[in-house]
């Protein structure tokens, strides 16, 4: 069964959430491991992250009755609590450098609310956290885990000290999967897990395996040769990332994700005036992270597990 869902509200707007149909009936959800698991993606928990202090509770108001998923559509609200709209009056005709507020406007015009980035802004990553770690716990319990973590970025705190950002590379890597999981072309597991992974904000690049690296080797080193282990079919190296024609292998499914700096930066940008059509230089206020990768592991399982979740299911695997 295929999932339906939809993210909804804004940066700014009172609160932002998730629906999600075609979950399975009966399984059980912490809520408090769910609460948990949103409080490794929340803002203003240290210096070198956005000061913007929200607890990200979720509510379950619907889907879920006495701790188990019920059948019926699944929404989870996140009330926004310390939202500041006027950190942004006086960029409502001025799109900001590096942000979604230009091609917003030119899609769906004027009137779409861009304050603090509407529902292009990450702040939309507090409910795929929340579908995200209901899907983390279904695959647990079939003995499948996801554990992403930040191996490089920039000068973080360079980057506060002169009021700028900078980027990050997350690996992540999805254990238990068994082999024949996926399919070829755009139902393979890479084409299905990019599609998830490009959907969170910020992210510019995603490689499985030895990624970008496989074009400098030859065959022979990128080859990841077959053997037998405890009579199970393994193989000797992982360049493929445990994938090979969109299917699982049975090895660890390995990929990185790279975070682009954040956008919102201290320091003057120049931009135009949508209304008047003149150049003009842009200051941008608020808090923001000085480095979106820095908060972003969390989001990155959730992503895959959504994915993961719901290609097992349409493939009675789950």
């Amino acid at each position: 069964m295929s999932f339906n869902i939809e993210y909804f509200g804004t940066s700014h707007g009172p609160s932002v959430g998730v629906r999600a149909s075609g979950l399975p009936v009966g399984e059980a959800i912490d809520v408090n491991e769910l609460a948990a698991f949103l409080s490794r993606r929340s803002p203003g928990t240290s210096s070198k992250v956005s000061a913007r202090t929200e607890p990200d509770d979720p509510i379950i108001k619907s889907g879920i009755t006495n701790g188990l998923t019920d059948g019926d559509t699944l929404e989870i609200e996140i009330k926004n609590v310390d939202a500041r709209d006027n950190d942004y009056s006086d960029l409502k005709d001025i799109p900001r450098p590096g942000h979604a507020d230009y091609t917003a406007y030119v899609k769906y015009g004027s009137d779409y609310d861009m304050t603090g980035g509407g529902q292009f802004s990450g702040r939309l990553t507090a409910p795929l956290c929340a579908l995200g770690g209901i899907c983390l716990q279904m695959l647990k319990r079939r003995n499948i885990s996801i554990s992403a973590s930040v191996i490089k970025t920039g000068d973080v705190d360079g980057a506060i000290e002169n009021g700028d950002s900078v980027g990050g590379i997350i690996e992540c890597q999805i254990d238990g999967v068994p082999a024949g999981v996926g399919g070829p072309f755009a139902n393979g597991l890479e084409s299905r897990l990019s599609f998830a992974l490009f959907a969170i904000p910020a992210v510019k690049g995603v490689e499985f395996g030895a990624g970008f690296k496989s074009a400098e080797l030859k065959g022979s080193e990128c080859n990841d040769e077959y053997c037998i282990e405890n009579d199970v079919i393994k193989t000797k190296s992982n360049n493929c990332g445990g994938i090979l024609g969109g299917i699982s292998n049975g090895m660890p499914i390995v990929f990185r994700v790279a975070f682009k700096p954040t956008p919102s930066i201290a320091l003057p940008q120049q931009s135009i005036n949508l209304k008047t059509m003149e150049e003009v230089t842009v200051n941008i206020k608020g808090r923001h992270d000085p480095c979106i990768a820095l908060r972003s592991a969390p989001i990155v399982e959730a992503a895959a597990a959504i994915c993961l979740t719901e290609i097992l299911s349409e493939e009675d695997k789950l």
